[in-house]
């Protein structure tokens, strides 16, 4: 990355401290973290296939990939012609999202599908207070109701194996799942907050609040620090500043695929 960075519109104007090399960033103090451990998150994807999440990682020291029925995230170590190679080779003709410059031109033969602006926001508050819902760690047994209210809710990608990733927790009304969360990336001293969604029948209860600060409290319990994603322009993101979050970066997320000639 190493783009200038793009104006933030006034929703997250509040959670800047001031810009530092590199432009793209806001600059965070996080007392658990080293600034080793902070520069992962420059390329998390990236950094979670190459330390905690490594064992699942397809690929070598250019390019990595997530099983496809884990997750469809990909990353590179840099931006030069051999990673995108690598890339391509791992990838053998599935697409991929991951973080680019919004200023990178794709080698010859790579098509972008999609293009998407996102925050990425880090925990940097007090602890989150004990829920007070009912909430259940999710299990394997609980994938098909997974499956079927991540695509009813559409939160982001969740597969078979997804929740290999991490600590999913879920509440429950007569039985029937109605809303969860879980982990994602984990990497060095930082673990990703993902699959927040609650059905439609069941908003307005404070159901995400609950299962993300019972998400955080299990990072935090591990000495780690919570991160998330999120589009540029969700109305949510003021419950994550509620919660303790604060943006650290504007992200520059593509889906690409190789289609040589």
């Amino acid at each position: 990355m190493g783009h200038p960075p793009s104006p933030l519109p006034n929703e997250v104007k509040g959670t800047i401290e001031s810009l530092k090399t590199p432009a793209h960033l806001i600059f965070m103090h996080h007392p658990q973290a080293s600034l080793t451990e902070i520069q992962l998150l420059d390329n998390p994807i990236w950094s979670a296939l190459t330390t905690e999440q490594a064992y699942l990682a397809q690929g070598n020291t250019l390019a990595r990939r997530f099983p496809r029925d884990v997750a469809p995230f990909a990353a590179m170590s840099d931006h030069s012609p051999a990673a995108f190679q690598a890339l391509a080779d791992i990838l053998a003709g599935d697409p991929a999202p991951l973080s680019l410059d919004a200023s990178s031109v794709l080698p010859d033969g790579w098509a972008v599908l999609f293009n998407l602006e996102a925050y990425q926001m880090v925990f940097d508050g007090p602890t989150p207070p004990k829920p007070k819902h009912a909430i259940r760690k999710l299990t394997h047994e609980d994938v098909p109701e997974m499956l079927a209210l991540t695509k009813l809710t559409e939160p982001g990608p969740f597969l078979p194996r997804t929740i290999e990733l991490g600590t999913y927790l879920g509440i429950h009304d007569a039985g029937s799942l109605v809303a969860m969360a879980g982990e994602r990336l984990h990497l060095t001293g930082f673990t990703e907050v993902s699959a927040v969604c609650t059905h439609p029948d069941f908003t307005g209860r404070g159901y995400g609040a609950a299962l993300v600060s019972a998400v955080m409290a299990g990072i935090l319990d591990r000495g780690e620090t919570p991160f998330l994603h999120m589009k540029a322009g969700n109305p949510a993101i003021g419950l994550y500043q509620k919660l303790g979050f604060k943006v650290r970066a504007q992200m520059h997320l593509a889906a690409i695929k190789y289609v040589p000639a």
